[in-house]
């Protein structure tokens, strides 16, 4: 199990896609998620087809600095951003919570 941390600060649990078959699931025929999910390779970003809630999404660079956030309904999707090839998703609320900001530096622990 690996972590989602910022300045130090655990997040959330933390899914990594690795595979392709995973990165191309990614949260379809869940229920929800508890903690949140990053996709390593979505420079195309991502859709939200077959979803059954809404997900808070965070394109990231490679050095983990959030570069966009958005909130994604189902049956929609995000435009390409391939300066940001990362991607977290987690259900829609989440980042409130977390209190995630754009400029943000995030850090993953396994």
């Amino acid at each position: 199990m690996a972590w989602l941390l910022r300045d130090g600060e655990v997040l959330a649990a933390l899914e990594i896609a690795q595979s392709r078959k995973s990165r191309r699931k990614g949260l379809l025929g869940r229920e929800g998620v508890d903690g949140a999910l990053l996709l390593p390779a979505a420079r195309m970003g991502v859709h939200s087809l077959g979803m059954r809630f809404a997900l808070d999404v965070a394109f990231c660079d490679s050095d983990m600095t959030v570069r966009r956030i958005v909130c994604l309904k189902p049956l929609r999707m995000t435009r390409p951003s391939p300066r940001a090839p990362r991607v977290l998703e987690a259900e829609a609320g989440a980042f409130d919570r977390w209190k995630l900001q754009v400029g943000d530096q995030l850090e993953i622990k396994e």
